[in-house]
């Protein structure tokens, strides 16, 4: 299986069980609703290290905004390392701008999420 193949299938994976948080904000920015720019979910960014293709799974991503979306779960309280190193990758190596919300944000006060994310664009 090639590194996009398993990319694929892992961001298959995700979107079938996404979490209320994803759900949430999928349904205030799907269908173009953002301004009529196109987000996707669940997206495989790729990059290159040590001379291997290698991606991350964005939770949501624009391309004409270069921007990617992550809404963190509990977890990333305890990988706040690899979440660091994963902005670094979006942010320096693919040139993104990275947003973060916690599911807690999203649940009780999705309006300033969305506000939040209209003052970016």
């Amino acid at each position: 299986m090639t590194t996009k193949q398993l990319a694929m299938q892992i961001s298959r994976e995700l979107r079938k069980n996404q979490t209320t948080a994803e759900k949430v904000f999928w349904m205030k920015i799907r269908n173009k609703q953002i301004r009529g720019y196109k987000f996707l979910r669940q997206h495989p960014i790729f990059y290159h290290w040590q001379g291997k293709e290698k991606f991350f799974i964005a939770d949501f991503y624009c391309k004409e905004l270069k921007l990617v979306v992550e809404i963190d779960g509990g977890v990333h309280i305890e990988q706040k390392d690899y979440d660091r190193i994963r902005s670094e990758v979006f942010e320096i190596q693919r040139e993104l701008r990275v947003m973060r919300f916690s599911n807690k944000d999203i649940l009780n006060n999705i309006k300033k999420v969305l506000e939040e994310l209209y003052a970016i664009i």
